[in-house]
């Protein structure tokens, strides 16, 4: 899965429900941060005990040295009876641990640092899972690491062998697709991204493919009221995901 991986563990919140969703029965125990008390850490108990993972408990110095100096665990790790690596098949499971997912789809990112800070925003945004073609696109390397700050530990990343064939799958389980589009006639913000939906971000020099860019449900342009045309990628990723973010907050707090 590329999931965040020291030897064999998995640790932060998404990484961790990935694996309960799509690989619990490779997890051996569960260890959490004493005194770290939040909702991400009771939904990952709960999800123990669901699926009858032992449940530790440590000092945060004590977690820290179990997982190695610089790890960002966000107070919460599983140790594995093997590696876990997500592949495309584990998506329909991905989806449905999550109420109203939202997947972010790279269409050929070929920068490391590009991909390293699409990974920082999506898991700044509670992205569910990121999903780039093999083919074409960088893959995670120390660059991509480094840039992204740890989120590339602890956010699902999913290569795939055919992009368009996913993209059908995901709408097929629910998800519309939204690529973005300096010639769309519609503004991001004018697109209804309150339910399950997948943004799709074009490559650095020529956007979508076409194969992925007719598969989208909607295209949409991001408004730039100053004089530059466009944003490098990860920019644009950031406005989109933050936009998901104010509609559907817009929604609970009206």
């Amino acid at each position: 899965m590329n999931m965040n991986k020291n030897s064999n563990w998995v640790y932060g919140y998404h990484a961790l429900r990935a694996a309960f969703a799509t690989h619990a029965d490779s997890l051996d125990a569960l260890y959490l941060q004493a005194g770290r008390v939040d909702k991400r850490i009771d939904s990952i108990k709960l999800l123990a005990k669901e699926h009858g993972v032992v449940l530790n408990t440590l000092s945060a110095k004590s977690l820290q040295s179990l997982l190695g100096d610089g790890v960002v665990h966000q107070g919460m790790a599983a140790s594995c009876n093997s590696p876990i690596d997500l592949v495309e098949a584990d998506l329909p499971l991905l989806l449905a641990a999550q109420k109203t997912p939202v997947v972010l789809i790279l269409d050929c990112i070929q920068d490391p640092h590009n991909l390293g800070a699409c990974l920082r925003c999506a898991n700044a945004f509670d992205v569910c899972a990121v999903i780039a073609p093999k083919d074409r696109s960088v893959a995670i390397n120390p660059t991509v690491k480094k840039v992204a700050c740890g989120a590339a530990d602890l956010t699902p990343f999913i290569q795939v062998t055919n992009l368009a064939r996913t993209l059908k799958q995901l709408q097929a389980d629910g998800l519309w697709l939204i690529g973005t589009d300096d010639i769309a006639t519609e503004n991001i913000s004018q697109v209804d991204m309150t339910g399950p939906i997948g943004i799709v971000m074009g490559n650095e020099g020529h956007g979508m493919r076409r194969l992925v860019r007719e598969r989208c449900d909607f295209l949409a342009r991001i408004e730039l009221p100053g004089d530059v045309s466009s944003v490098n990628v990860s920019v644009a990723t950031g406005i989109c995901l933050y936009e998901v973010q104010r509609q559907r907050s817009a929604i609970v707090n009206p």
